[in-house]
């Protein structure tokens, strides 16, 4: 299915972008008020009694944490312009959480560690370097504008990734694997890029790839 998705996001015109935007709107991108559902498989069920969320890979010791344990934590809002890699911006959204810097002060992380995979169900991945996630806007989100999480936008837990197109942002994130060598997650196995700056356009991986200006105007919203 990422294969048949790189392929169909190919061959559309580039949209302009207003002049009166430059700057903060990334090139390529359509201002968007909605908020555009994007995802791969079945929304997740969760027993929250159940629920965890790891850290494994270069860390002293596996750590696992229920919901309560993430409530516990410091607190943070943070209101910043998303962009998706199909073409949708979305500026001035505010997300509450923990700072993923504050959550890294639970886990005794291996100084060779560099890099971090963020897995979240069902099966999905995505590779952040671990320096990214450490600025002062990335954040285990559990709400939005004020509000839970819906499920289909990744509750009870989302990463939100701000600087990266959306799709580093992964929703329901069951556990972070830190690495010292980068490799690629789901989509970028899939020939998506291996960084994602939407400001420098690094969308896919290779040359002569192009993303329809309307691809995300095919989903639902919220």
């Amino acid at each position: 299915m990422g294969l048949n998705k790189a392929d169909r996001i190919k061959k559309m015109r580039v949209p302009e972008v207003d002049k009166s935007l430059e700057g903060r709107l990334p090139p390529g991108q359509v201002l968007t008020e909605r908020f555009p559902i994007l995802h791969e498989g079945e929304v997740p069920v969760y027993d929250m009694e159940k629920w965890t969320l790891s850290a494994e890979g270069l860390v002293g010791k596996e750590v696992e944490f229920c919901f309560e344990d993430i409530m516990k934590m410091p607190q943070t809002k943070v209101v910043r312009d998303i962009h998706c890699v199909t073409r949708w911006s979305r500026f001035d959204n505010t997300f509450e959480g923990v700072l993923f810097k504050d959550f890294l002060k639970a886990i005794d992380v291996d100084p060779a560690a560099r890099f971090v995979m963020v897995h979240g169900d069902y099966d999905y991945t995505t590779n952040v370097p671990l320096e990214d996630l450490l600025r002062d806007d990335v954040l285990l989100a559990h709400s939005f504008e004020g509000k839970p999480l819906t499920d289909k936008h990744g509750y009870p837990l989302r990463l939100v990734v701000p600087h990266l197109y959306f799709w580093k942002s992964a929703k329901w994130i069951r556990k972070f694997e830190f690495l010292a060598e980068d490799q690629p997650g789901f989509w970028e196995q899939n020939d998506f890029h291996m960084y994602g700056d939407p400001f420098k356009e690094e969308r896919f991986s290779g040359e002569g790839f192009e993303m329809p200006e309307d691809e995300w105007k095919k989903k639902d919203f919220d």
